[in-house]
């Protein structure tokens, strides 16, 4: 089980996010646009490896005329991945553990194999924001044992309203939905849990859908 230490990081994650935010296709507010970003939910998962950290947050941008919710999985590692430089979203220094390399989830490998692992019921979704704690509010739910089969290395696709993880011939398109709207529905399955807006609002819908690779 991954532990949730109480300490300190330098820049913090929110900040990182306010300058690699207006990079992303499906951002709504523009490459000059200036975020204003407060943590909105979001979960974890464990690496059994214990190595590294994985995190599905949910920040909510309130910069503009209409608040935005943005799905940004990522994970921590504390030495560089090995050819995912685009996917960086910056370093931090942590308060316990040193320096922390910041990225895009959908480009590392380890979140793609504990995100369909989730799918298929083999890993437990964990609280955001404490240690050995599950998190009974995500749902996750797949069409069926062995969709996942080929799941491991992930072409991935940034677009307007996602980024859609091409797993395999005849394996199912994961989008993480980066957009949130509590109204998206997969046709072949789902990971589904709650975030809040600003103003207190709670809203819950598809963090991640999955569609036949044709659709």
């Amino acid at each position: 089980m991954a532990e949730i230490h109480r300490t300190t990081m330098t820049p913090t994650k929110l900040e990182l996010l306010e300058s690699w935010l207006p990079t992303r296709p499906w951002y709504r507010g523009g490459a000059e646009s200036v975020p204003r970003l407060a943590k909105a939910g979001g979960f974890r998962l464990d690496d059994p490896e214990g190595e590294v950290g994985i995190e599905f947050m949910v920040v909510a941008d309130s910069s503009g005329d209409e608040v935005h919710a943005y799905l940004v999985p990522m994970t921590y590692r504390a030495a560089p991945l090995e050819g995912a430089e685009r996917a960086l979203i910056g370093t931090s220094e942590h308060g316990v553990l040193g320096t922390r390399w910041l990225y895009d989830g959908a480009h590392d490998p380890v979140l793609v194999g504990r995100l369909t692992a989730l799918l298929e019921g083999r890993a437990e979704p964990q609280a955001q924001s404490a240690s050995d704690t599950p998190d009974p509010t995500v749902e996750a739910r797949s069409d069926g044992p062995g969709t996942w089969d080929a799941a491991g290395a992930a072409v991935v696709e940034d677009g307007a309203y996602g980024t859609d993880l091409r797993l395999g011939a005849g394996v199912p398109v994961l989008r993480l939905a980066r957009v949130l709207d509590p109204k998206a529905t997969g046709s072949r399955g789902h990971v589904i849990t709650g975030w809040h807006l600003p103003d207190g609002e709670e809203l819950r819908g598809a963090y991640v859908l999955a569609f036949d690779p044709a659709a």
